[in-house]
């Protein structure tokens, strides 16, 4: 079969764009999805065949889980993505996060890890190195602040307790919460998690801060080391 090489070439009702505007966005496939926004390919390829490739695991990414994990100048050094589409591509990605984080804030309890878990997840699930966030309560368990502790290896988070009590205290905070990712998407909790979480929740009941949990965040999936009764 000869391969259209430019969208015009396409039977009309095949074409992405006149495809969305006759059936919905919600009937075109991720890389049509993706073909709308790219609009032009390149030489020898037009805009729904370079979304293909763009999604082909052999493209550095896995679908659009893959593509989350790629960067700007990761994404320029697949063919036929310049500097351009490239930012297009990283601000739809952007977009996509900030709906999705602003859906999980309606429903936000700070006594409820999944509704935490599921606020955070955009943020920390795509992160290719460990990433460690401190969420700082007042007295009524409310936010007063977060904040990003440390950025470790493929497999440690770099955690200070010292760091993060200082933290606390000149928030005056009165609780706090740790969260991090495991890049692997899998939130098993290793030796060095339970560890860590067990000496910086003893350290704040010495001095007056209680850790209510430490959350971690995994691919669409979390683990409390709290509910899982790893701490007190």
């Amino acid at each position: 079969m000869q391969k259209n090489n430019t969208i015009k070439e396409m039977y009309h009702e095949d074409r992405p764009y006149e495809k969305c505007e006759r059936f919905g966005p919600e009937n075109l496939t991720d890389a049509e999805l993706l073909a709308v926004i790219l609009r032009t390919g390149t030489q020898g390829e037009n805009s729904l065949d370079l979304a293909r490739r763009l999604l082909h695991p052999e493209s550095g990414g896995e679908g659009l889980t893959g593509l989350n994990r790629l960067s700007k100048e990761s994404l320029m050094k697949i063919r036929g993505i310049g500097k351009v589409k490239a930012i297009q591509i990283r601000c739809l990605l952007e977009l996509s996060r900030r709906m999705a984080k602003e859906e999980a804030a309606e429903g936000l309890n700070f006594s409820s890890p999944e509704t935490i878990a599921k606020y955070y997840m955009e943020d920390m699930r795509y992160r290719d190195r460990e990433f460690l966030k401190l969420l700082l309560l007042n007295t009524k368990s409310r936010l007063i602040a977060e904040r990003n502790v440390s950025v470790g290896t493929v497999d440690m988070a770099l955690i200070s307790p010292r760091e993060l009590f200082m933290e606390a205290l000149q928030a005056n905070a009165v609780a706090i919460i740790l969260l991090h990712n495991h890049p692997s998407g899998d939130p098993t909790p290793s030796r060095e998690d339970v560890r860590i979480t067990r000496r910086v929740s003893e350290a704040g009941a010495l001095i007056g801060i209680e850790l209510l949990d430490h959350i971690i965040i995994g691919n669409q999936c979390f683990v409390s080391l709290k509910e899982k009764g790893f701490f007190q």
